[in-house]
């Protein structure tokens, strides 16, 4: 819901970061692979208790996250390189709970449960709209250049990022915290459904 409302802030600075790091021969798939590495170090992090430490890394895994586009737009999009995008990214939605629920498997192995079942059904939703947007040909320029037909609703990567940065600021309300926020990821995804139901109706 926020993301193509930041995109107009974020962008200009991001592309300026772009293009110098497309000038010194990175590559964005390089990019997308650091900004997993920092991920899967927050989630270390997580399940070392150095909270703090896995806010930085968070921050910093998605900022690459924002580079490697800026860096594909200079460049050139690949198909490839959106697809290891978005797969570098479910790897890193996966990894932040899956850490706290090793943290503690007593106290945030119900709700983390459940907070990794909402973001499989909603990545479902999404990806499979994308799918069948991509076969219609359908436009969208509201999340930037992709390689993927981006489909919003009420919970995109800004609130998941938020969320996350939350949840290490106050990792002792993680139960609650996942609950709330897996449902409204339930939301989201049955959103999306009425929303297919709707564009691709025969």
């Amino acid at each position: 819901m926020l993301d193509r409302h930041l995109r107009p802030l974020l962008d200009p600075p991001l592309d300026r970061m772009g293009q110098v790091m497309a000038r010194s021969g990175i590559s964005a798939n390089a990019v997308t692979l650091t900004g997993l590495a920092l991920g899967l170090a927050a989630a270390g992090a997580v399940l070392a208790g150095a909270f703090m430490l896995a806010l930085l890394l968070i921050l910093a895994s998605r900022l690459a996250d924002g580079l490697d586009g800026a860096v594909a737009r200079v460049r050139g999009v690949t198909d490839f390189g959106g697809y290891l995008d978005i797969t570098c990214d479910y790897v890193f939605y996966a990894a932040i709970p899956l850490a706290f629920i090793m943290l503690d498997p007593a106290a945030n192995g119900v709700a983390g449960g459940f907070l990794l079942l909402s973001f499989y059904v909603n990545a479902g939703s999404f990806l499979g709209f994308s799918v069948l947007a991509e076969k219609r040909q359908m436009q969208s320029s509201a999340h930037g250049v992709k390689s993927l037909y981006f489909a919003g609703g009420l919970l995109e990567g800004t609130e998941t990022i938020l969320f996350f940065l939350l949840l290490c600021l106050m990792p002792f309300w993680f139960a609650p915290l996942a609950w709330g926020f897996g449902l409204l990821c339930l939301i989201t995804a049955a959103a999306r459904v009425v929303l297919a139901a709707q564009v691709f109706r025969d």
